[in-house]
């Protein structure tokens, strides 16, 4: 049996600008060009968020680049995308929401082994700009400390 490239792509700026409070993993809604540029591994969480219309949610400004094969139907790269998650789930979020300096940003975009895209999304709480200084420390005296344990 082939074994399948793994698809992992990383919001490298969530943990430095955010303390991670829950993990939630959701579905997302796409479209054929999507899924296939996402496999290709073209897309980008940097500046995503996800906010609620009504009661659902949505991830915003998560780019996925127009499929290089694509026709007239490819799709707009930074168009809103629905998330897929249980009600139970969506309505503790939304509760968690409404309290001040919480947010919910996309994590992680991935491809489970059935061939699905999904998205780790976090609630989160802003980092102040001290909290950043101190996550720079500890980032720099742990890769110290890897230096000193591989001589």
């Amino acid at each position: 049996m082939e074994e399948k490239n793994i698809i992992e792509i990383k919001n490298k700026r969530a943990e430095y600008e955010y303390f991670l409070l829950d993990d939630y993993t959701a579905g997302i809604v796409l479209t054929g060009t999507e899924i296939k540029s996402i496999r290709d591994g073209k897309a980008n969480l940097t500046d995503a968020y996800c906010v609620f219309i009504g009661n659902e949610l949505f991830v915003r400004q998560m780019h996925i680049s127009e499929y290089r094969f694509g026709s007239y139907l490819n799709h707009a790269a930074k168009r809103d995308r629905k998330l897929l998650l249980n009600k139970r789930e969506l309505h503790k979020l939304q509760n968690k929401i409404k309290e001040r300096g919480f947010t919910i940003i996309p994590v992680k975009l991935f491809v489970n082994p059935q061939g699905r895209a999904k998205l780790l999304i976090s609630l989160a709480k802003g980092k102040k700009f001290y909290d950043k200084r101190e996550s720079i420390k500890e980032k720099d005296t742990r890769r110290d400390m890897e230096r000193v344990l591989r001589r």
